[in-house]
């Protein structure tokens, strides 16, 4: 089952993840939302739409923007809704 760890702290696990573009992206409900505080930085992807960020902080650790979500995907992402995926910083596995 995909997992997602940070500083040895599991941040989320699920076997209903879609991998796009090479990364997992979890169900919402999958996710320990504890260790995340949401950013204002955000990013735009041509076919997926615009991204939120978070910073996760586990075990004494903190990697701001390490984890994203798109909130309301253009049309042919929207099976990834309110998913979220991870920069390599995170350990998905």
């Amino acid at each position: 089952m995909p997992t997602a760890t940070f500083n040895g702290v599991v941040l989320a696990r699920s076997d209903a993840t879609e991998v796009v573009e090479g990364n997992h992206y979890f169900p919402p409900d999958s996710v320990n939302w504890d260790y995340f505080s949401k950013t204002e930085h955000s990013t735009h992807c041509p076919w997926k739409g615009d991204a939120s960020y978070y910073t996760v902080s586990a075990a004494g650790e903190t990697k701001e923007n390490v984890a994203w979500q798109y909130e309301d995907p253009f049309e042919k992402a929207t099976h990834i809704t309110e998913y979220v995926a991870f920069y390599p910083a995170v350990t998905v596995g």
